[in-house]
């Protein structure tokens, strides 16, 4: 699929690995649309981003996805590219000192990663489908985010691991249901991105979590994940598919 010309839309898209594919994605000379929750969209307000145009909005809601969905006019070019990065991981074990896990918390991180995450990719998908096939009849690709903790999730990762096990268990029977649209789906599941999130634990707890990589002995950079975006979309062969970006890192329980 070629990348210059069409609409992209980026979901997370203020920072880390949104912000990071956005640029990626614009660098290569698509027009793309950056979701994200109205204060991080204020919070960038004034900032050049060329080639991106932040949107304020929440990715469980329906109303707001095809607000933002609606702004690609009729001469802007077709939506082609869905990325979901937005995503929230919170930490709490089943039992703490605190109690028994907030039924609260774990429902709203499964609405946010997954079902957000389901949200943007039918309500995009049905935009890419009415679009005009290329000459392989493809007409476009959703790339969600997933992570590693969807396989080995640990202490204290029951409701993100539950959100991106769901993310991961999504890929295959989406991209059966999309095929005939000519619409691939795949999936990314990260391993330890060095993002402003995880930046704030200090260098003392960022060293510790490189280490544990087998190679490169360094946390993931967020442009890696935007290549791997890149890659997937220019290789049409490629669908259905859950790829690890974790340089062999498989998570101990804690």
């Amino acid at each position: 699929m070629q990348i210059s010309g069409i609409t992209a839309l980026v979901t997370g898209a203020a920072s880390g690995l949104g912000a990071a594919t956005a640029a990626a994605l614009a660098a290569e000379g698509a027009s793309v649309i950056g979701l994200d929750l109205p204060s991080a969209v204020e919070a960038h307000a004034g900032k050049n981003r060329a080639g991106i145009r932040l949107v304020g909005a929440d990715v469980t809601s329906e109303e707001a996805v095809l607000a933002a969905l609606s702004t690609i006019g009729a001469t802007d070019p077709p939506l082609r590219l869905a990325v979901n990065c937005a995503g929230i991981a919170p930490a709490r074990r089943i039992i703490s000192s605190k109690g028994a896990h907030e039924l609260g918390l774990f429902e709203k991180t499964i609405s946010i990663n997954l079902v957000g995450t389901f949200n943007v990719l039918r309500l995009a998908a049905e935009v890419i489908a009415r679009a005009e096939p290329d000459e392989d009849g493809q007409r476009g690709l959703i790339v969600n985010t997933a992570s590693i903790a969807g396989y080995e999730g640990q202490i204290g990762q029951i409701a993100y691991a539950a959100s991106k096990g769901g993310v991961i268990a999504m890929t295959l029977p989406a991209a059966r249901d999309l095929a005939r649209y000519g619409i691939r789906v795949n999936t990314i599941a990260p391993g330890i991105v060095d993002t402003p999130l995880l930046a704030a634990l200090g260098e003392e707890v960022n060293a510790s979590l490189a280490a544990g990589v087998p190679f490169p002995h360094r946390l993931a950079r967020p442009e890696e994940y935007a290549k791997l975006v890149l890659m997937i979309a220019q290789h049409d062969y490629i669908n259905g598919e859950t790829i690890r970006l974790d340089g062999a890192l498989r998570m101990a329980p804690q």
